[in-house]
């Protein structure tokens, strides 16, 4: 969502390179950048103007840090102003200790509430919370029956309305159906409505006096740019929200909603679902954010991601291997698996420092279809074939290509990276971080 506007940021901040300090001068050319690139990712003008002023005032204000340079510094205080204007704070969702907790999702028809619903139920059945799904969407066709897909696909019950087209009926009747069933969490689907909808608007408001929810989001289409951050300000108006979720943030959005809703509603930016599956699904850290925008990376963000995908006594029994014995392919699959779980590659990558260097480099080395090539391959071997890679000749390279769909030249490399990082794992073994090193420099040469 954000690619674009980093990219402009990070040359915004290149002007300064080489200064020996801030001045009115220098700093006029990197903040006009600034502004473009703000503008361009269609951040509201009132939230650019407020960023820039702050970014402008320190900047000129502050003496640069002896262990900085002019960029650094300038690059350090933007990411303060990203943050705040972001939203600083704890994005996680409100409960009481006595169950249920109640979640309400609203928004436009077509913004991802019922794929969101799925998503929130999936995070709290996995964090050990029982979860009942209620189809409030009395009107679009079929609303329940996708309701119930994605929540047999989360582990979570959907509530039976019995037939009832009373929404304000249904999530009163599910939320004591709930309290009777020892469910931890309730998240009520309610039915896309315009916010210039009386009728429709009047019925969200019944919702909120019959349950009083602990936690009322906004669910906004972060392709929908300002529109959104406009009509999740109008629905605040008429309904007391307490956060929003920004949905299709993996698409091809400009990122300025994100940046402009905490300012422009007030409303934090809770969570975001950056893609069709129901693990898609993170909560919203404005300094982990900002990072990301800046080229600093997310490095917590990607240990939490780890821990929560890897199988870490696999992970530590495959490490034991590697110590007694070769790195098979066996190994190489399941490392393969335990990175693809993780989630889009390009995600993944953007999270690490310094990652911005890569958007320069060839787009199909980053390209998520290569793993899947090599995860074919790999998957066309037979298990003696991944433990005993000798024994891999021309005519099993013949039936493995042909099982996997590929050519013979794609198990080759498949093979060849193989090899390699089997070879560094030989020289870690062998000589430590220091001899992995003196090898691969070894090889440049």
């Amino acid at each position: 969502m954000f690619e674009r506007l980093a990219e402009k940021l990070q040359g915004a901040v290149r002007s300064l390179r080489g200064q020996g300090r801030i001045t009115e001068q220098n700093i006029q050319e990197s903040l006009r950048a600034v502004r473009l690139a703000l503008l361009e990712a269609d951040v509201h003008v009132a939230v650019a103007r407020d960023l820039l002023d702050g970014v402008k005032a320190r900047a000129l204000g502050q003496e640069v840090l002896a262990s900085l340079t002019p960029d650094q510094h300038f690059v350090k205080i933007l990411h303060e102003e990203l943050t705040r204007v972001l939203g600083a704070g704890d994005p996680r969702l409100r409960f009481p200790s006595m169950p249920p907790g109640v979640v309400m999702l609203v928004g436009l028809q077509g913004s991802g509430k019922t794929t969101t619903a799925g998503k929130l139920a999936r995070y709290f059945v996995g964090d050990g919370h029982p979860c009942l799904l209620v189809p409030a969407d009395v009107y679009r066709p079929a609303a329940r029956r996708q309701l119930e897909v994605v929540g047999r696909q989360a582990g979570a019950r959907v509530f039976d309305t019995g037939g009832s087209q009373d929404p304000v009926a249904i999530c009163k009747a599910a939320v004591a159906e709930a309290r009777r069933a020892g469910s931890h969490r309730v998240i009520l689907d309610t039915a896309g409505r315009l916010h210039v909808d009386e009728a429709l608007m009047n019925e969200l408001a019944a919702i909120v006096a019959a349950v009083s929810p602990h936690e009322s989001l906004y669910v906004a289409d972060a392709m929908m740019g300002q529109s959104a951050v406009t009509t999740a300000k109008a629905f605040h108006g008429k309904v007391p929200l307490t956060g929003v979720v920004l949905t299709k943030a993996d698409g091809d959005a400009r990122g300025g909603a994100a940046l402009s809703v905490k300012a422009v509603t007030g409303l934090p930016v809770k969570l975001v679902g950056a893609g069709e599956k129901l693990d898609a699904l993170e909560p919203f850290h404005a300094d982990r954010m900002a990072a990301r925008i800046l080229g600093m990376g997310d490095v917590l963000g990607l240990i939490e991601k780890v821990q929560a995908t890897v199988d870490l006594e696999e992970a530590r029994e495959m490490a034991e291997r590697a110590k007694r014995s070769d790195f098979t392919l066996e190994d190489f699959r399941t490392q393969l698996r335990q990175v693809r779980k993780m989630g889009p590659l390009q995600q993944v990558v953007g999270m690490l420092p310094g990652a911005a260097a890569l958007r320069g480099t060839d787009p199909a080395d980053l390209d998520e279809r290569r793993l899947v090539k090599v995860q074919a391959v790999l998957d066309s071997m037979t298990a003696h074939e991944r433990a005993h890679h000798q024994v891999i000749n021309g005519g099993r390279r013949k039936r493995i290509a042909a099982g996997a769909g590929v050519s013979v030249s794609d198990v080759n490399q498949v093979l060849k990276q193989h090899l390699a990082m089997r070879k560094m794992m030989q020289q870690l073994k062998r000589g430590g971080l220091k001899g992995m090193m003196r090898s691969l420099l070894a090889g440049r040469r």
